[in-house]
């Protein structure tokens, strides 16, 4: 509840900060509209803008998951094999130094205009923080736990299975929260190179009709759907970890 009561304190603040340059420079509605103008588009336009960011949302949630999936179990291919290293690792850094926007509009060509290529989008952004997070955490295990585990006559598949995914989910998680941070990232650019339905259409047609508050309510909407998104997330992690660091209550952290 106090996070809840900081997060509305920290919003209401940046309204008024918005308000008052609003008042203070003197700009337009059509340059920056007043938080007073964008909250009534919101209000007015609450069904419509519900049903566009149900579809991006379940954009970033499809994202999300065939992203945590391929990155999961590339971490897992290149912990466990030499000759996948050599050869998945350049395609990894492939994958990140091709910016998504310049992707977008080859997977809107081969997908089409439909969900596929937004959620095509929203996995590529995903892939590699997931692949990254979860294999540093895989080939940092505690060596002593590995010598161990040797010792005991664990086969390299049981140890992997047993020893080092446990000892690599920390890493996994953050690379789950970064996940969820950039998701929406790859299904608006998604919706922005093409598409008749979303948040990131929304946004183009209202900025191209000038109805700028409607644009800001799009995006206000966007910005609260990713927030909820990544605390959801990270709840859910503390509450499958407890084990880990953050989660343990302040008085205990040294």
């Amino acid at each position: 509840m106090r996070a809840l009561l900081r997060a509305g304190l920290v919003f209401a603040g940046l309204c008024l900060v918005w308000q008052a340059i609003v008042t203070i420079g003197g700009l337009p509605a059509y340059i920056l509209p007043p938080p007073t103008r964008v909250f009534a588009a919101l209000i007015d336009r609450a069904g419509f803008l519900a049903s566009h960011a149900l579809l991006t949302l379940s954009e970033i949630l499809l994202g999300m998951l065939f992203g945590v999936l391929l990155g999961s179990l590339s971490a897992l291919t290149l912990a466990s094999f030499a000759t996948a290293r050599r050869w998945l690792l350049p395609v990894l850094l492939v994958s990140q130094a091709i910016p998504v926007f310049a992707l977008a509009p080859l997977l809107v060509l081969w997908l089409g205009y439909g969900m596929a290529s937004k959620v095509a989008a929203a996995t590529i952004i995903i892939y590699f923080p997931v692949t990254s997070a979860f294999y540093d955490g895989l080939r940092h295990t505690e060596r002593g736990w590995l010598d161990l585990a040797q010792v005991m006559g664990a086969t390299p598949q049981r140890a992997l299975l047993l020893l080092r995914v446990p000892a690599a989910l920390p890493g996994f998680a953050s690379g789950l929260r970064v996940a969820a941070a950039v998701a929406p990232i790859g299904a608006v650019i998604g919706e922005w190179v093409g598409a008749s339905a979303g948040l990131g259409y929304v946004m183009l047609q209202a900025n191209a009709r000038m109805q700028i508050d409607v644009m800001f309510a799009a995006l206000l909407v966007l910005g609260i759907m990713a927030v909820t998104l990544y605390y959801a997330l990270d709840a859910a992690l503390r509450h499958l970890m407890p084990w880990l660091p953050e989660s343990l209550p302040a008085s205990t952290k040294e």
